[in-house]
């Protein structure tokens, strides 16, 4: 065997290598995407679908679900849940046909616990890492699956009470798989060794002070955390009642937090311009963001750059483009604030109720509401209205993105709209 067929051979295994993690990192395998805030790249992401028109399929989801779906390779995978609650289950399509792969009970339970009227059984978002899929469902466990559908390990080992179901999606970083357990007893972060499912590290949550004087039910948050490096170092930024913390991924120690007044936290933090963007409240009800520069210890006063309390919604995570910050309010209101200052740029109606977040694709973002109808914006300060469709259903999962297709979850489809080539 020549050198040179074996430099063309290592050369030929590297380029495999490069195009293949180039790939997963197309792919969408967390709650709202590979960054964990709603952006994607891609190219050629249609802005006009309905029931007839650009839609590659749409399939039929068994069961109940409110998670989003996630994407590696050639699979979506999303929850679900039948039986009132008492099956918990795993399911997941072919990417490019919308067949049902797999569709696996992963936990039976004879409890399926409390859940508030417009929460399901399934709603945290599993999370991939190309090969393994985790999915989460409160204190009803977590569950490890090859991407055969082989289930590796499971974990029902953290009790506590999710007095409204559970709603916050795990996330990973390097080899710990991350949960956020902030119930009306026990409020606590830990972290699993994803290949074992054996716990590295439990941190109990600190500063519920105010909570502790007020009903036990304002101790619980459902908030998903982010991971960012600061200084070279990841931190783990998480919402909580009363407070927002960043932890230590390493020992889960904290190492700044922030206090504010309130509980029910759902919106997902966003990271840029050095700051982090995390939603809390003002008081119960009354939803805050506040722009904040990371440090040490509780923050000073100077360390908040900014707040507003207008127009924040309860449940759809804020989205940060660069410079600028889009939300949504509960009943359609969006608006855009300048993520510097937090001057507001426009604020208009858009519509419908929202519970999805939104994302960017490029120059555009997509909001959609849970009637079935997605409102297209631009990305820049002025407001533009791109386009406007409408789907069949309840909509209430956030969108996903891979290769050109949007994935839509409806309360019992789910939809692949990408640009159709006309027939000839």
């Amino acid at each position: 065997m020549t050198n040179s067929f074996i430099s063309r051979t290592h050369l030929m295994f590297c380029l495999f290598v490069f195009v293949f993690a180039g790939r997963l990192s197309a792919d969408w395998p967390q709650f709202r995407g590979p960054d964990g805030q709603g952006h994607s790249d891609h190219e050629n992401v249609p802005i006009h679908w309905s029931e007839e028109n650009n839609v590659a399929w749409k399939s039929g989801v068994p069961g109940k679900g409110l998670s989003s779906p996630v994407i590696a390779g050639n699979q979506v995978w999303m929850t679900s849940a039948t039986d009132e609650g008492k099956s918990l289950r795993a399911i997941c399509f072919d990417k490019t046909s919308g067949q049902l792969l797999h569709n696996i009970e992963v936990l039976q339970t004879d409890d399926p616990g409390p859940r508030h009227k417009i929460n399901g059984y399934a709603s945290p978002t599993p999370v991939l890492d190309g090969k393994h899929v985790f999915v989460h469902f409160g204190p009803r466990g977590t569950v490890c699956l090859d991407t055969s559908g082989r289930i590796v390990w499971k974990n029902t080992e953290f009790k506590y009470i999710a007095f409204q179901g559970a709603a916050s999606s795990p996330i990973l970083h390097e080899d710990l798989l991350i949960l956020t357990c902030d119930g009306t007893d026990n409020q606590f972060l830990a972290a699993l060794d994803k290949r074992t499912g054996k716990t590295a590290w439990q941190q109990p949550r600190a500063h519920l002070e105010a909570a502790a004087k007020k009903r036990p039910i304002a101790k619980m948050a459902y908030s998903t955390p982010l991971v960012q490096s600061i200084d070279g170092v990841p931190q783990l930024v998480s919402s909580g009642a009363d407070h927002v913390a960043a932890y230590d991924l390493k020992t889960g120690k904290e190492i700044w937090w922030m206090p504010y007044d309130g509980f029910s936290i759902v919106c997902r933090p966003s990271y840029g311009n050095g700051l982090f963007y995390v939603v809390g409240s003002v008081s119960q009800d009354h939803f805050c963001v506040y722009a904040v520069r990371p440090g040490k210890g509780k923050l000073r006063d100077d360390q908040l750059v900014w707040q507003r309390s207008r127009g924040i919604a309860h449940v759809p995570s804020p989205l940060l483009v660069e410079k600028q910050l889009f939300v949504v309010d509960n009943v359609g209101v969006a608006a855009c604030v300048d993520a510097l200052t937090g001057k507001e740029h426009w604020r208009e109606r858009l519509g419908g109720n929202y519970d999805a977040s939104p994302i960017s694709v490029r120059n555009r973002i997509y909001f959609c509401s849970r009637d079935g109808r997605t409102v297209i914006l631009s990305t820049g300060r002025e407001f533009e209205t791109l386009a406007t469709n409408q789907l069949d259903g309840i909509f209430r999962a956030s969108p996903a993105v891979a290769d050109a297709a949007l994935f839509l979850r409806s309360d019992t489809h789910l939809y692949r709209i990408e640009e159709r080539q006309p027939s000839r």
